[in-house]
């Protein structure tokens, strides 16, 4: 007599189990790369952006002669000072979007990765009950 409910690995539901785990995994992990990637390049800009300031800065300072050379200097230290708090508060606000943006996306994919367990897992349930219904049925005439 042979078992209707033993695990026939020949009936092993490979799609369930990429749609389930695999694909969902990869695709958080595609976005989590393309979140690091736009992050990164934030950053690497930003970073360029303050060093060519700052070099521009010592270029200015290395140029000073005078007395009337050092006040040109330092009043154009006040217009380079609210340009750079106007570039770290733009780069926040950047940084602020990306991980905004993350969030939302990371709670879509979840939100789809739920659903659409939801549905394999009521699916394979009732294709397990449709399946136990017909072995009962089978087995009963057997049994008398």
């Amino acid at each position: 007599m042979t078992n209707a409910f033993a695990f026939d690995p020949k009936q092993f539901d490979t799609a369930q189990l990429e749609s389930m785990f695999f694909a969902p995994a990869r695709a958080f992990a595609s976005l989590s790369v393309d979140y690091t990637e736009k992050l990164v390049n934030a950053q690497l800009e930003a970073t360029k952006a303050y060093s060519d300031t700052g070099l521009a800065q010592l270029r200015s300072l290395m140029e000073v002669k005078d007395a009337e050379g050092l006040k040109s200097y330092m009043e154009g230290q006040q217009k380079v000072a609210t340009e750079l708090t106007e570039r770290l508060k733009g780069d926040a606000e950047k940084v602020v979007a990306l991980q905004q943006e993350f969030a939302e996306e990371s709670q879509k994919l979840t939100e789809s990765s739920v659903k659409q367990a939801q549905e394999s897992v009521q699916e394979s349930a009732k294709e397990t009950t449709e399946t136990a219904t017909k072995a009962v049925k089978e087995a009963a005439p057997k049994a008398k």
